[in-house]
């Protein structure tokens, strides 16, 4: 019981020039982040890993970049503008590796904070709704803190520890992050119902938070023997799940349970996945891994983009120059499901941003990253239908993308594409 302190208490262990991981997305523990940011004046290049998290982020604040650097493996919105402002760093990595990171000491850690649910009686805590790379950050940490919140589901799998691995517990009772679900648009739903064309019974699906996975499984509820082995999932898989639709019995990995690395939706889904043994949450190094991915035939992934260019490339993290998000797990996905009997790989986006703007392209924009490439290329969806691009060569690709571009900018992109290529 001497381990339970105070949050201030806690962070006191963290000193100036120490590397510090944050459990992400949904289970950020913001109360050991906001006691460490008010250290501020007493640190000096401290420097805060994570991927994507929740929440507000005092210690991004460019005012103390004397005193916290922000490194980020996949950027949120809470921390995108440390970028532009120099208080902040971008590290590419698949989050497949990430793990692999800590594990190799290519990135050594001094501190980690998570957020867990209460000891049972064995004093096994659970990570919950987040495991991603925390487990490989646990093992190399010279130092664990954890938030103790009764709010955190309990969840199986690679996220269970005992006390014994943390070194101080912070009691909390706080609500973890939620989203919930939104309505999807009429573009959207015909994205969704394009997508759910190209998916069979006993196939095994990945896709992440959003309207455009939600408006695919909504157009499922008359399949058959679906799985789940994705990165994330959301809400909308509860309705399969509790019908039937969804019941992992033709899955190779993980078979009779829904696999994922990490979860965010409503308080309904935090209340589903409870102490539910049906869902199982390993660490991302395992879930991602290509050579695991495979092994489920009719492997589907469905994943976004910010744009895509006439050739099949794919930009997923960037607009143009300026880093927007991160690689995630798409290629893990996209190259799992391509090498998969049977498998789809699939990006799915609307035809035009917000603005108007086409996200078909001739040419990606100047400096844009590409996170899925050319060759790794299978099916582009918008709500204009579907590019099968697989085996074929660059003009049919061409001509099958402005096909599915929106109809206001087919004539241009078709033609600044080939301007260029034929002045070569």
């Amino acid at each position: 019981m001497s381990k339970y302190v105070t949050a201030a208490e806690a962070v006191k262990i963290v000193k100036s020039g120490d590397r510090v991981y944050v459990q992400a997305a949904a289970a950020t523990p913001t109360i050991l982040t906001k006691a460490l940011a008010e250290r501020a004046s007493e640190l000096k290049n401290v420097e805060i890993c994570h991927l994507h998290t929740e929440g507000d982020a005092p210690y991004a604040n460019p005012t103390l970049a004397e005193s916290f650097h922000v490194n980020s493996f996949f950027i949120g919105a809470n921390v995108r503008h440390t970028l532009k402002a120099g208080n902040g760093s971008y590290t590419p990595v698949f989050l497949s590796e990430l793990p692999l990171l800590f594990r190799k000491n290519v990135l050594k850690l001094d501190v980690v904070f998570i957020q867990v649910s209460p000891p049972d009686s064995h004093g096994y805590c659970s990570l919950g709704v987040s495991v991603e790379a925390s487990v490989a950050a646990i093992e190399n940490a010279k130092t664990v803190i954890a938030q103790v919140n009764p709010n955190m589901p309990r969840t199986f799998g690679d996220g269970i520890l005992h006390v014994s691995e943390i070194d101080y517990l912070v009691e909390v009772n706080v609500p973890i992050f939620a989203h919930d679900v939104v309505s999807f648009t009429a573009e959207e739903d015909k994205i969704g119902t394009y997508i759910a064309s190209l998916i069979e019974d006993k196939s095994t699906l990945q896709m992440g938070i959003g309207s455009i996975p939600n408006a695919a499984l909504s157009k499922l509820i008359n399949h058959k023997n679906l799985g789940l082995h994705t990165e994330m999932f959301s809400d909308g898989v509860i309705d399969l799940i509790e019908k039937d639709v969804i019941n992992c019995n033709y899955k190779s990995v993980s078979r009779g349970r829904a696999l994922a690395t990490f979860l965010m939706g409503s308080k309904r889904l935090y209340d589903f996945i409870d102490d539910n043994p049906f869902i199982e949450m390993k660490e991302s190094s395992f879930v991602n891994d290509t050579a695991k991915i495979r092994k489920n035939n009719k492997m589907v992934a469905i994943n976004s983009a910010i744009e895509v260019d006439l050739t099949g490339q794919v930009c997923a993290d960037s607009i143009g120059a300026k880093m927007y998000s991160g690689v995630g797990g798409q290629m893990d996905f996209i190259r799992g499901a391509s090498l998969s009997e049977g498998g789809k790989a699939i990006i799915a986006l609307p035809s035009i941003t917000k603005k108007g703007e086409s996200r078909i392209v001739p040419f990606l924009k100047q400096g844009a990253g590409v996170v899925t490439t050319r060759s790794h290329i299978h099916y582009v969806i918008t709500e204009n239908g579907i590019a099968d691009l697989y085996g074929k060569t660059l003009k049919q690709r061409a001509t099958q993308l402005v096909n599915i571009a929106h109809p206001a900018h087919q004539e241009r992109i078709d033609r600044e594409y080939y301007t260029l290529i034929n002045s070569l």
